[in-house]
Formats: structure tokens, C-alpha cells, sequence
């Protein structure tokens, strides 16, 4: 991890180098805090969703990768964003059966209840949401 930047009050950031490391170091660093904000019942989706992008952050861009929660408030929505250097955003594609990649996006949108993209001044941010169980 190159840095926590902060995990304290109602959002946790953290930044990883661009090596196959991140991937295990953002689940663990999700799970953790999500388990700090008692919202256990979040961290397997999140953690996987996290997995897919941060790894498609990984083939794609190089550079810091940036992962950020937002705890939720008086919405009931967990906000989930995972930044890189690269602009280009992500295309959602249909895997042939055969295929061992190309199914990260797929699976985001079904797994959670929104999710999008946005341009930052050096890159993107792909985002999601997830509803708090009642």
C-alpha cells in the first residue's frame, strides 16, 4: 500500500501502487473498514466488486490506484469508487463462454444497486452503491 490517506469519520481512502499486490491489499483494507463502520454484511460483495475493479485498473493503467468508501448516512448507501490515471472509461462486454476475462463489469452491474463512471483531472473513477441491508 503506498498510503492510507484517512479512515477516520464517514469516508476511508487509501492508495496502492499499480502492482498485482493492490488487489489483495484493497479487499483487505474494504473488509477491515467495513467491519470498523459494523457493516460485515457488505464486505463480501464489496470486497469482490473492489477485487474486479482495482484488477481492471491494474490491466488497463499504470500508476496509483485509489480506493474510497463512503459510509452511509441517513441513505442507507455504501459509496464505492476506484480511481486510476487512466481516462479511457471501462466498457461493460459480453464474455464468450470460453473467455477468462471480460467479466469484472458484468459482474458490478448486477451485484450492485447503481454504478458509473466519472472523468478526474488525471484519469477516472469507477464507482458503485450498495443498499445496507435492513
Amino acid at each position: 500500500m503506498i498510503g492510507v490517506i484517512d479512515t477516520e469519520g464517514d469516508c476511508a481512502k487509501w492508495t496502492f501502487p499499480a502492482d498485482p499486490g493492490a488487489v489483495r491489499a484493497a479487499r483487505a483494507a474494504v473488509r477491515d473498514r467495513l467491519a470498523a463502520w459494523n457493516l460485515d454484511g457488505l464486505a463480501d460483495v464489496a470486497a469482490l466488486l473492489v477485487s474486479e475493479l482495482v484488477t481492471n485498473s491494474l490491466r488497463h493503467a499504470t500508476g496509483p490506484i485509489g480506493v474510497r468508501l463512503v459510509r452511509p448516512g441517513t441513505d442507507g448507501i455504501l459509496r464505492v469508487e476506484v480511481s486510476d490515471p487512466l481516462p479511457d472509461p471501462p466498457r461493460e462486454r459480453v464474455a464468450d463462454l470460453d473467455d477468462e476475462s471480460g467479466r469484472g463489469l458484468q459482474l458490478v452491474a448486477n451485484a450492485a444497486d447503481r454504478w458509473g463512471t466519472r472523468p478526474g483531472a488525471t484519469g477516472k473513477t469507477v464507482w458503485f452503491e450498495l443498499s445496507i441491508p435492513v
